[in-house]
């Protein structure tokens, strides 16, 4: 097992190699995208909990009464605001904001590249280490749990499965990485591939 300091080295070093940002398109070149697409900034928070020995990945599951994707595995994270100076900052306060995390609680190791999603975003993944234990508590109407995934299954490219379905009217292709009962899909999975690619190199 590494140890903490191994783990944020190669943490760091990954995050510092060079490589184009991921989309929701990766897996379906054939979509035509509209004419004129503007794509808003957000920043997502992907937390790595070392508190307890073994390096735990912190992720939230969307409230069953969201607009948009309902019940989905996902980063705490979001549109970034006038106020927010970058997407680190918007990353910090969303979690804070969703999960309850204080913003001078995470350590900052880096920024896996872009990810643009269907929906329009363009996501800046903000990787960080919580050195100490968190009473997460999630905010009503926007999370319906926290939980946390072994670090070491995410970043196995032997546990992520292509899956598809239809979607408008075709069949759209997307990475899972499932992990007992949380199915972790789409953009989530997606940007966790790029890091799993990232540290195996």
């Amino acid at each position: 097992m590494l140890t903490t300091p191994e783990l944020t080295d190669q943490l760091r070093v990954a995050l510092r190699r060079p490589g184009n940002g991921s989309s929701d398109f990766d897996l379906n070149p054939d979509t035509v995208l509209p004419e004129g697409r503007k794509l808003r900034p957000a920043g997502v928070l992907v937390p790595i909990s070392i508190a307890d020995g073994t390096p735990r990945l912190i992720l939230t599951k969307r409230s069953s009464a969201l607009k948009h994707h309902p019940g989905q595995i996902a980063f705490p994270g979001g549109k970034q605001d006038e106020g927010d100076v970058d997407a680190t900052a918007t990353a910090l306060r969303e979690a804070r904001e969703e999960i309850g995390l204080p913003e001078d609680l995470p350590e900052i190791l880096g920024h896996l590249p872009t990810h643009e999603t269907v929906t329009s975003f363009t996501v800046t993944p903000v990787v960080a280490i919580l050195h100490d234990r968190v009473r997460f508590v999630s905010e009503p109407g926007e999370v319906d749990e926290v939980f946390s995934v072994p670090l070491a299954h995410v970043l196995n490219p032997e546990n992520y499965l292509v899956e598809s379905r239809r979607w408008r009217g075709q069949k759209r292709y997307y990475f899972t990485v499932p992990y007992g009962p949380y199915y972790i899909w789409g953009a989530t999975a997606r940007m966790l591939r790029g890091l799993a690619a990232r540290m195996s190199e």
